[in-house]
């Protein structure tokens, strides 16, 4: 990791030092349902560039498929394989390793669970659901009420069982402001019991190395990370061993001076730009 940030305009400056891109949706790309002004461009400069850029994100709700629509809705030029997600390397693991048992999923409307391999149920209000599960899926809080969390906390609490996380995200930025996301719950069910989920996506490796699969023969001081938080992102990324460039202007640093946070944590980027 770096002892100083480099400052850069934006990502066009940074185009002949890298030769893949990964971008972070949240804060990177898009605010809640809208585009970042001027990231479609800048995304379809570096590719007629000849760079390949991916989304490495963080979003579980739903499937790949329906998470490249919305990115064809916002104006970006994305390929299926140019979309990484935690839900993808969460998948993975499932029809790996757990493949026998019930899963219990906080999950949102349309989440499409059936994709995921392994018998599953959206949970709700009723209690007999969280003790019939084997374990527990954390994919979305778009409709996850406290009522829900201390069902979830007393079943556990009763008969712990495996949590699998797939986004470890604390908060993410929307058009109305920071929402919890399901690590923070699940950060809530270590503290409290401490219960140790697995955790899926950034700033773990495991949606790094399916990243990098879909970068045959690029050298990884050539790949850079690019995000709108520290320890998701930035952490991430440079404990893999990519270069990392932390967005400033949108997502989490909004109006902020980023240059305390990065002397408290010590996690230092190699680049600061305001926008991609």
């Amino acid at each position: 990791m770096s002892s100083t940030s480099e400052q850069a305009a934006n990502l066009g400056d940074l185009a002949d030092r890298f030769d893949a891109f990964l971008l972070d949706a949240f804060g990177v790309l898009n605010i809640g349902n809208s585009a970042i002004a001027g990231a479609p461009e800048r995304v379809k400069l570096l590719q007629d560039l000849g760079k390949r850029v991916l989304v490495l994100t963080n979003g579980a709700t739903f499937p790949a498929e329906q998470s490249l629509q919305k990115f064809f809705d916002l104006g970006f030029e994305f390929s299926l394989t140019d979309i990484v997600s935690s839900r993808e390397a969460l998948n993975k693991a499932l029809k790996i390793r757990y493949q026998t048992g019930f899963w219990g999923a906080m999950a949102a409307a349309g989440s499409q669970l059936e994709t995921l391999g392994v018998r599953c149920q959206k949970l709700g209000i009723e209690r007999s659901v969280y003790d019939a599960a084997s374990g527990f899926l954390l994919l979305s809080t778009a409709e996850w009420t406290d009522d829900q969390q201390s069902h979830l906390l007393d079943s556990l609490k009763e008969n712990p069982r495996p949590v699998l996380v797939g986004n470890p995200d604390i908060v993410a930025p929307r058009e109305q402001g920071l929402t919890l996301e399901p690590g923070f719950f699940a950060y809530e069910l270590n503290r409290q019991l401490n219960i140790r989920p697995h955790f899926f996506g950034k700033p773990y490796g495991n949606v790094y190395d399916l990243a990098l699969s879909n970068l045959p023969d690029v050298d990884l001081s050539r790949v850079l990370m690019v995000g709108d938080t520290l320890h998701t992102d930035i952490l991430g990324g440079a404990a893999y061993g990519f270069r990392t460039a932390l967005v400033t202007d949108h997502g989490l640093f909004s109006g902020r001076k980023v240059a305390p946070y990065i002397q408290q944590t010590g996690i230092v980027p190699d680049y600061v730009v305001p926008t991609i």
